[in-house]
């Protein structure tokens, strides 16, 4: 039972940040999480991954690539967990309708 709700919060969080990531306007400044960016340093190696991925939400390829190059595959990445998460979630409910 414990696997169910770490998954399902999994799930959550996953869905919400794609959400949120997706509802962003990619021109605004944000304030960082990143705790290298807070302290005043200029590069971090995942700085710019979200604006990476809200780019190419709105459809600027281009722009994604110049913020981070992995923007592209983080979100496929993301995306396919967030499939398997609902995969399982169908798999256990079909198995207990049985």
């Amino acid at each position: 039972m414990k696997t169910n709700k770490r998954q399902f919060l999994e799930l959550v969080f996953w869905v919400s940040a794609i959400v949120l990531l997706a509802t962003t306007n990619p021109h605004e400044h944000h304030f960082s999480l990143c705790p290298l960016a807070n302290l005043g340093f200029d590069w971090c190696p995942g700085c710019g991954l979200g604006r990476s991925i809200i780019a190419l939400f709105h459809g600027d390829i281009y722009a994604s690539l110049k913020y981070h190059w992995f923007g592209i595959p983080a979100l496929f990445i993301i995306l396919y967990r967030i499939y398997q998460l609902c995969g399982q979630f169908i798999n256990k409910k079909v198995q207990l309708k049985l």
